[in-house]
């Protein structure tokens, strides 16, 4: 079907008959299939999104429906909502506590310093993410592959290797940063990128020097 919107209207014409032409010709508006009415969610999927602690966000990506949508059926259906936790005071409460992660299931969570309990789990496969992400990255700008041999099949055999040491403010391993994306960047303008066959002989030559 086609599609139409009112910025399709020439200079001169009336905004007025164009539901007319709309109807006539058979058109819908750009987006039409998006905001259609799609009626009401699996009641006992909502009821069950509840009961597992899913967000409204989670909910509505499950369901295909807007937030307000989801919104609007859990109070049509007086579903209710479990109550949002309190903060807890930093001084007094315990480091890590056990409760119900949607994720992971019944494991620790740690207090973080704005009063909040958050799972370790996810806590750490964030980090794990972002120390990929920065890695990725980098290699990129770096061009890729390895300056020596121009490998470039498997990004975790790549390395950086500071050319000056003695400018070595941190080390970009091959497990990620954990650094800001700034300071990273900054870090990986000191190094060349070699493949870890021939970081492993440079660190090797370097140290042989060193000793002479």
């Amino acid at each position: 079907m086609a599609r139409w919107s009112r910025s399709d209207a020439r200079p001169g014409f009336t905004r007025a008959p164009w539901p007319y032409w709309a109807n006539k010709y058979e058109l819908s508006p750009a987006g039409a299939e998006r905001f259609a009415a799609r009626g009401a969610p699996d009641r006992e999927a909502l009821e069950r999104f509840i009961r597992e602690g899913a967000t409204l966000q989670t909910i509505a990506d499950q369901s295909d429906r807007s937030i307000a949508t989801v919104r609007y059926w859990l109070n049509k259906w007086s579903i209710p909502r479990p109550q949002k936790r309190a903060r807890v005071d930093t001084a007094t409460a315990p480091r890590v506590i056990t409760r119900r992660c949607q994720r992971h299931g019944v494991t620790s969570f740690g207090l973080e310093g704005r009063g909040y309990y958050r799972c370790l789990l996810c806590r750490q496969e964030r980090v794990s993410d972002w120390r990929r992400r920065v890695q990725r990255t980098l290699i990129a700008e770096a061009g890729g592959k390895c300056h020596v041999c121009g490998y470039d099949r498997c990004p975790a055999a790549l390395q950086f290797h500071h050319r000056d040491p003695a400018e070595k403010s941190f080390a970009l391993s091959h497990d990620g940063v954990a650094r800001s994306i700034a300071r990273a960047t900054a870090e990986a303008t000191k190094c060349v990128l070699l493949c870890a066959n021939y970081h492993a002989e440079v660190k090797s030559v370097t140290r042989s020097s060193s000793n002479v």
